[in-house]
């Protein structure tokens, strides 16, 4: 009787050993293999909205960006220059998306007198990379992306980041934990905590015990690809900011809660900080629904905290 117990036991053991292993590969895959959009998908949908001005971007003086990430691959991006001006905003696509989807917001930035950077994100676009890590690795591609762009701009320039979703997140990550050296960041609908969001998106999709799932993919993430969701934390890195950020969120967003966006303004401790919620949007949709709303908001945090920041800084 005993001996059966413990073959019993045995070969329920290795199911349930099975059954993890093919679980974490499943989730693990889910999230570092997630499938970005086609690059033609997103330039007809941006053109179909009129959010893409091909006549204006084609005659728009613009540089092609090759930086070399520290991860092993060529970020690829654009720099427009319509404007005579060394002031410029570096714009963070979300999870999915490509610079195509970033440049809906050049033509606001050169009315508020900025050039703006457009890139792909790794395993985005024209960027290389094996896997999409939501912020932890593209933070250092964002590093790099920055050094580029100050070699043309110089140090004295007014340098922005504007991030959208995961772009936002990783916007935060890399001023709270790499570098604050941007001079304003502009975070819209991040995530607060990715392992809080993952819970919430495995319990609203997947009919599985979600704590488990969630501790099995953040185990697996860790030995596939080198960083665990307790890096991928812009709530403890945004306590480190000093300098301005406007966080920009929508009430009814169903994917990142905005509520997310409320502890991170409230966890940004040091320097100034704004938040500007908008009422009828869904998510990472507050300015394509609301443009001029949305650009006179950016106006008077330019405007009203940017500026008199910038010159704290540099002439106090």
């Amino acid at each position: 009787m005993k001996k059966k117990l413990v073959i019993a036991s045995s070969i329920l053991t290795f199911f349930i050993t099975i059954a993890t292993t093919v679980l974490s590969i499943f989730l693990s895959n889910k999230l570092m293999y997630i499938k970005p959009k086609d690059v033609n998908f997103v330039s007809l949908r941006e053109k179909r909205a009129r959010r893409y001005d091909e006549n204006w971007l084609d005659n728009c003086p613009r540089k092609e960006l090759y930086v070399s990430s520290p991860n092993g691959y060529v970020i690829r991006g654009t720099f427009y220059q319509p404007l005579i001006t060394t002031n410029t905003v570096i714009i963070c696509h979300g999870v999915t998306e490509n610079k195509i989807n970033s440049i809906k917001f050049i033509r606001m930035y050169e009315r508020l007198g900025y050039n703006t950077v457009v890139y792909d994100h790794r395993r985005h676009g024209e960027t290389g990379g094996k896997t999409t890590s939501y912020g932890y690795y593209e933070k250092i591609d964002l590093q790099a992306v920055i050094e580029e762009v100050r070699k043309f701009i110089g140090s004295e320039a007014i340098l922005g980041i504007h991030g959208e979703s995961m772009g936002a997140a990783t916007t935060l990550l890399y001023a709270g934990t790499i570098h604050d050296d941007a001079d304003f960041y502009i975070s819209d609908c991040a995530f607060s905590d990715f392992k809080v969001l993952l819970r919430k998106i495995v319990k609203e999709t997947i009919s599985v015990n979600f704590e488990l799932a969630v501790k099995i993919s953040n185990l697996a993430i860790r030995l596939r690809d080198g960083y665990t969701f307790d890096h991928v934390n812009p709530i403890q890195a945004v306590a480190h900011i000093f300098k301005p950020v406007l966080f920009i969120h929508s009430i009814p967003d169903a994917f990142i809660p905005v509520a997310m966006a409320e502890e991170l303004y409230n966890a940004k401790v040091n320097g100034v900080r704004e938040i500007v919620l908008f009422e009828n949007s869904a998510h990472a949709q507050s300015f394509n629904d609301s443009p001029e709303l949305y650009e006179e908001t950016l106006k008077q945090f330019l405007d009203n905290d940017v500026r008199k920041n910038w010159l704290v800084l540099h002439e106090g």
